[in-house]
């Protein structure tokens, strides 16, 4: 599971309008060199100790694009790498589900990202409650969540579809709290910041609906 990053407060650094483009740019880029690096790592077969490399890279990534907010210009160079970074950590589970489902199963499951991702934006846009105000209770979630994830992982206490499920509900929520608040201007976020919180959502919510169409086809 790949957690979101800790996030610095400030005043914001650009309008609405503004923010929403360069944000959605910045994004729909980086889902495409995650895409690419997935591929190269399911092409090139690299060992599994080279992804857990990249997600350990992916992580100080996080922190180094909080600690350069003041230097747009590197802050997006150290997103796309880390969007690189985490495209071959992820490599070999997507490569494990398109050889064993047919690669159908990512499109389908990448698909239903982007489309929930769409719906998500447009609730968030089309309704007047203020769903920054969930912040705490998805925040607790996630906490939750990673602690859940983790137990389950050695006691096995709990199906890894529920798992899943559970990813799905905090993960859309966030989402939420995400759109929220870069409808209202970033809170204080970069474009970049708010570009990486929301790039988190999506892949997080991919790898749930993967693993669950996976669950099913397995079935």
């Amino acid at each position: 599971m790949y957690q979101r990053s800790v996030q610095s407060y400030g005043t914001p650094t650009a309008s609405t309008g503004s923010m929403l483009g360069q944000v959605l740019g910045y994004t729909g880029i980086g889902f495409l060199v995650t895409a690419v690096a997935t591929y190269l790592t399911g092409s090139l077969a690299l060992p599994q100790g080279i992804s857990l490399g990249a997600m350990l890279v992916g992580f100080v990534l996080l922190f180094a694009i909080s600690g350069t907010r003041a230097n747009p210009g590197l802050s997006l160079g150290l997103f796309y790498l880390f969007t690189f970074c985490e495209g071959i950590g992820i490599g070999p589970v997507v490569t494990a589900y398109a050889r064993l489902d047919g690669p159908a199963v990512v499109l389908e499951a990448a698909a239903t990202t982007g489309l929930g991702m769409l719906v998500l934006a447009g609730v968030v846009s089309l309704t007047s409650f203020d769903y920054r105000k969930l912040s705490g209770y998805a925040f607790a979630g996630l906490i939750l969540l990673v602690i859940v994830s983790l137990i389950s992982a050695f006691t096995h206490f709990l199906h890894p579809a529920t798992i899943s499920w559970l990813t799905l509900v905090v993960f859309t929520a966030l989402v939420l709290v995400d759109f929220a608040r870069l409808k209202a201007g970033g809170g204080g976020l970069t474009p970049v910041q708010m570009a990486v919180s929301i790039y988190l959502d999506a892949i997080n919510i991919f790898l749930a609906i993967l693993r669950l169409t996976g669950s099913r086809r397995d079935d």
